[in-house]
């Protein structure tokens, strides 16, 4: 977070009251002190406008990217312009793991937006949201997240140093490959499939009989398009915005996993807020949360379209072959860890 200075004066007035003024006719002297006072607000103390740093790793066309630039817009609006989000997207400031550490560490960026999936590695209750088939549909889904249980996996962000504005809503992830697509689970057999840094994706797609290759986003076109990877899996904007449809035109509508994407603050930016400047931040978060799932639901069935029409044959396997394949993953996971066994109890009862 900076603070940007207004103009308090002006290389004119200064020339003005030095003596510039002996040169120059009385009213040329005054003329120009006037334009100086009308375009600077030279002579007047005006307040600091507070700049926060923004970064992500979406292009600009996606939903969640423009949700942000209304998140910007509404929070300039609430302060009276007293606040501005100056917004790096496309990774243009770091992978989404490298733009939590520099959270952590303050200074030069003051929010970012990030996947769940790679939140547990910081948080490990965020865990829970990247485990498959827990959510019945987006209904439950939203029921967890804007409930209890999603205020308690948010909130635990706070000890290493996040604090979470809102979710973001990032739909259902499913796979794409490049050379056969997946109809079943044994079709996984043998590929290896780019997965976000996430222990919970890696287990997911190791379970499901492929071999998970942790892969920036950046990088993702490049290692889809010269066989790095045999595929990936994200939701259908991302699938289709990113152009990934061009190289891996087999879409398999599985959704495994629904894991939504959060708004994360530095406590070190959170703390130099005062109390007034913090609510006009949440207030801004939560109104860009309400546009953001708007934009979400019409770009989803909007890019489903136009994958289709641009040759991707879209596949929409049996998904209880996946859910059965998986049963073991979860029961290990409720094994070895109580707390998440206790998450997964209280998402399954969530009405």
């Amino acid at each position: 977070m900076t603070r940007a200075a207004r103009l308090t004066d002006c290389a004119p007035l200064r020339l003005i009251t030095s003596g510039f003024t002996r040169l120059l006719p009385p009213g040329l002297a005054a003329s120009l002190l006037l334009l100086c006072l009308l375009a600077f607000g030279c002579g007047e103390e005006q307040d600091s406008v507070t700049v926060i740093r923004l970064a992500h790793g979406l292009p600009e066309t996606h939903p969640v990217h423009k949700a942000m630039v209304y998140l910007g817009e509404h929070l300039a609006e609430k302060s009276g312009g007293a606040m501005r989000i100056d917004i790096f997207p496309a990774e243009s400031l770091g992978s989404e793991r490298e733009l939590l550490q520099k959270l952590q560490l303050g200074g030069s960026i003051g929010i970012a937006k990030v996947s769940c999936a790679v939140m547990e590695s910081f948080a490990p209750d965020y865990a829970a949201l990247s485990l498959p088939y827990i959510f019945r549909d987006d209904e439950h889904y939203w029921s967890v997240l804007n409930g209890p249980i999603g205020r308690e996996i948010l909130d635990s962000g706070e000890s290493v140093s996040l604090h979470v504005l809102c979710f973001y809503d990032a739909g259902f992830r499913s796979f794409y490959t490049v050379d056969r697509p997946i109809r079943t689970p044994e079709d996984l057999q043998g590929l290896k499939i780019r997965v976000q840094e996430s222990p919970t994706a890696r287990t997911l797609v190791n379970t499901l009989g492929g071999s998970a290759a942790p892969i920036s986003w950046g990088e993702l076109y490049s290692a889809l398009q010269q066989g790095v990877v045999d595929g990936a899996e994200n939701n259908p904007p991302s699938y289709y915005l990113s152009h990934h449809y061009e190289v891996a035109p087999f879409y398999s509508l599985n959704e495994h996993v629904a894991v939504p994407d959060v708004l994360l603050v530095s406590t070190h930016t959170w703390t130099q807020l005062t109390d007034q400047q913090r609510q006009w931040l949440q207030d801004a978060a939560d109104e860009s949360l309400t546009h953001q799932r708007q934009l979400w639901r019409r770009m989803t069935d909007d890019c489903l379209v136009r994958i289709a029409e641009a040759g991707v044959e879209v596949i929409r396997p049996d998904r209880t072959l996946f859910v059965a394949k998986v049963q073991p993953m979860l029961n290990d996971f409720r094994a070895k860890d109580p707390k998440l066994a206790d998450l997964l109890n209280r998402i399954e009862a969530t009405p």
